[in-house]
């Protein structure tokens, strides 16, 4: 296998399936390995090299992680989750253990680490569940490759969805009565957030989970998050075009950064069954200028609350499925 090729598989890889193949996944991990090892590729330039460094680095720790690894007394299979820049190991209890896959990521990791630690310092008790809880953070040296990353434990509830699948299991567009609770306790997550200083900077359908019968709403990957005025470190690259102009463009961002972004994933969910009203008000929100959107969270709770007791009446508990 040539370099390029090695490069190119191991990036457009989603999983580890993908990566090493179902027939047989040791002599596809040799064949990478052998076309990626950093002591054998003093022939390539400069920018192939570190895109192949950084295939290897990938390559050898998922392979690793096929098998149970200890990280710090917690035991790691196979990955539960792939995200944006890390894999994520079910480790028991509910709990998470969150390793980026290259170490070039660790400032992300930190910056959730920061961003958790700051919600659970100041932020409303009533209202933690709609974030993930910091159990650990630390860092691990990767014996064969030196690589140091920065790990996360994190716990949240169990039985979580992501937008995603919700999408994907209504294709022609959800009710705007199911999207509501949805949207409601999302704007709940961003008044906590927004209250202890935190701007999340990547509200997203793969970040935003739900409980389907419970009506549970929790915003997840807070690596990408800063504080109000500050810029959002990076965009997840398949969705770059879901962030409002501020953030591609590198400008401060704020609550209105989020709320945009929480907006188009409630519009998105709905498609072609989405109420006149509720289209209005996502318009208000995803204004192009920072400055000319809502800014207050709660306040914006309660004015999408009138909106939708004008559209359906009082608020009743309306239970929603969603299918394994």
């Amino acid at each position: 296998m040539k370099t390029d090729e090695a490069i190119r598989l191991v990036t457009a890889a989603r999983d580890d399936d993908e990566l090493f193949g179902a027939d047989a996944p040791e002599h596809r991990y040799r064949e990478l390995v052998a076309a990626l090892h950093p002591d054998r590729l003093d022939w390539v330039g400069p920018g192939v090299r570190a895109e192949a460094t950084e295939a290897f680095i990938r390559v050898t720790t998922r392979w690793r992680a096929r098998r149970v690894t200890v990280l710090r007394g917690y035991r790691c299979g196979r990955p539960a989750h792939s995200g944006d820049l890390a894999d994520l190991y079910d480790v028991g209890a509910d709990r998470l253990l969150k390793l980026p896959r290259a170490p070039g990521d660790n400032d992300l990791m930190a910056r959730e680490e920061r961003a958790l630690r700051r919600l659970a310092e100041r932020g409303d008790p009533r209202w933690l569940p709609y974030v993930p809880r910091l159990v650990d953070s630390f860092t691990h040296r990767d014996a064969a490759t030196g690589a140091e990353r920065r790990i996360n434990v994190l716990a949240t509830a169990p039985g979580l969805r992501s937008l995603v699948e919700v999408r994907r299991a209504y294709p022609d567009g959800l009710d705007g009565q199911d999207v509501a609770w949805m949207w409601r306790r999302l704007l709940v997550a961003l008044g906590l957030a927004h209250r202890a200083g935190v701007v999340h900077g990547a509200v997203l359908p793969p970040h935003v989970l739900i409980e389907p019968a419970a009506h549970g709403v929790v915003l997840v990957d807070w690596c990408f998050s800063t504080e109000p005025g500050g810029v959002v470190p990076a965009l997840v690259p398949d969705h770059r075009d879901w962030y409002p102009a501020e953030v591609p463009e590198r400008r401060p961002a704020g609550p209105g950064t989020d709320i945009a972004m929480a907006a188009r994933c409630m519009t998105w969910l709905m498609g072609r069954l989405a109420p006149r009203e509720l289209l209005a008000f996502a318009r208000g929100c995803r204004q192009r200028l920072l400055r000319a959107r809502p800014t207050d969270a709660w306040r914006l709770l309660g004015e999408l609350d009138e909106v939708l007791e004008r559209l359906y009446g009082p608020r009743t508990f309306r239970p929603f499925t969603l299918n394994p």
